[in-house]
């Protein structure tokens, strides 16, 4: 049954939409501004999750809505088989002043899907290149997310968006999640040798290092494990071992990139420069699709001597959201956002601690404006609650009904167990604000403690 707009004659219905979800009982947004969204009745939302991850520098912002309509003034579409265009360019030097040092080659596409599909398509022609031909698969990790095309869920490592399609999916090699708070090896930090970050060393001599392109990871893990932390050596050793066998490291930034956890990009935190970067989302914090690749010079030099790169999308590079991207890089860069985000993401933790006090919060992780919270029935043991109580579907629904918007998951344990929110306000947000999102994250979760034990 299509949904009518509320006593707004006048107004369309969402009779014809494809839903994704269930999304015919969501309500029907009607503006946002700053950190907050409003629905056709008027209801005020705490934007909590920035979208998804994806708004960084607020909504409604005038610098952006002004860039798009000088560019529309100008060209909205130009195909890269045909044109360069000057927004193009500007994007990618600003996109190559954030990265780390010497990553300086930015393939442009819409966003993180095309961009790990991108990945993947890279390293296979890189060896190719190389005269290594062998080399094609790309080991991942369980409780990971890397997109929804056919190449990234291939890589994906989160059940339950890839066991509907696994017949078409491509038999890549996955090693075990680190998560400490649920160590697949049931072992401790730091006493345990982190066998999380070894584990890839024994895939690559199982699989043969003839045969592996490349390792992909989140530096925190979003969708699929809630925010899930890696501790400081880990993403050092998976460097060594990457080097050590002539493997790409490649690290999905869709969500970490361009300042969501205090630094430029999330792998910064353990002092590792990557070969390949994927990023997206607050690339152009949800103004224009946007998303991109950067590699660094030694993974693009065989492509500028060989046959160029046997791949492309009709939009990547197109200048109407390129001239967007570039004005929200240039306003996060003007404003110091990602400086902000380093100073009240401590903060953000600190207060959130308070959350400790509630039975069911077992644990609390991430960095900057980026952090999960994990629901346990039993905190001693970590016990989580029973897959079917939906727990943190539960919560996430009492959230959106005070006022907040969250991103609620489950499975990030084993693929079934565990149930997490994730938080990931704009970077605009100030303490009071930060203050408000954990007071409506307290009383959520109080609604369906409650009604848990009735």
């Amino acid at each position: 049954m299509s949904s009518p707009s509320p006593d707004m004659p006048g107004l369309p219905t969402d009779e014809h939409i494809f839903f994704r979800s269930a999304g015919s009982v969501n309500p029907v947004i009607d503006r946002a501004d700053g950190i907050y969204c409003y629905d056709i009745t008027g209801k005020r939302y705490i934007d909590g999750m920035g979208g998804v991850g994806v708004v960084s520098i607020g909504h409604n912002v005038p610098e952006i809505r002004e860039a798009a309509v000088r560019q529309m003034e100008k060209v909205s579409f130009a195909h890269p088989f045909h044109w360069k265009n000057q927004p193009h360019m500007e994007l990618t030097e600003r996109i190559a002043r954030f990265a780390p040092p010497g990553m300086t080659k930015i393939f442009m596409c819409s966003g993180g899907s095309e961009a790990t599909e991108t990945a993947l398509k890279l390293v296979r022609q890189y060896h190719v290149e190389r005269g290594k031909p062998s080399k094609y698969k790309v080991v991942s990790r369980w409780s990971s997310f890397h997109g929804n095309t056919l190449g990234s869920l291939s890589m994906t490592g989160m059940r339950s968006r890839r066991e509907l399609f696994a017949p078409l999916l491509k038999d890549m090699p996955h090693i075990a999640a680190c998560n400490c708070y649920h160590c697949p090896f049931g072992r401790s930090y730091p006493e345990c040798g982190l066998p999380c970050a070894t584990d890839l060393e024994a895939m690559i001599l199982r699989e043969g290092p003839e045969n592996i392109a490349a390792f992909i990871a989140e530096p925190i893990v979003g969708a699929a494990g809630g925010a899930l932390t890696a501790p400081p050596e880990y993403f050092k050793i998976i460097r060594e071992i990457c080097d050590r066998h002539e493997i790409l490291m490649i690290v999905d930034e869709v969500i970490t990139g361009f300042g969501r956890t205090g630094k430029n990009f999330g792998i910064s935190h353990w002092g590792v420069v990557p070969d390949i970067i994927c990023t997206g989302k607050g690339l152009s914090s949800g103004y224009s699709p946007l998303g991109a690749v950067i590699v660094k010079e030694k993974v693009f030099e065989p492509f500028r001597m060989g046959r160029g790169f046997s791949h492309g999308y009709t939009f990547g590079g197109n200048p109407l959201s390129c001239a967007v991207g570039s004005a929200v890089l240039k306003y996060i860069e003007d404003h110091r956002l990602v400086e902000r985000v380093a100073q009240l993401g401590q903060y953000f933790f600190e207060k959130a601690q308070e959350l400790y006090e509630l039975d069911m919060v077992g644990d609390i992780r991430g960095k900057g404006f980026f952090m999960g919270i994990e629901f346990v029935a039993d905190k001693k043991t970590r016990r989580p609650f029973p897959a079917g109580l939906n727990v943190a579907g539960r919560i996430g629904d009492a959230c959106f009904t005070n006022g907040l918007i969250v991103g609620a998951g489950k499975g990030g344990i084993d693929g079934v167990n565990g149930d997490h929110v994730n938080l990931a306000p704009p970077f605009i947000s100030g303490e009071e604000d930060l203050d408000e999102i954990i007071a409506l994250m307290r009383k959520s979760i109080l609604d369906v403690r409650q009604a848990l034990t009735v």
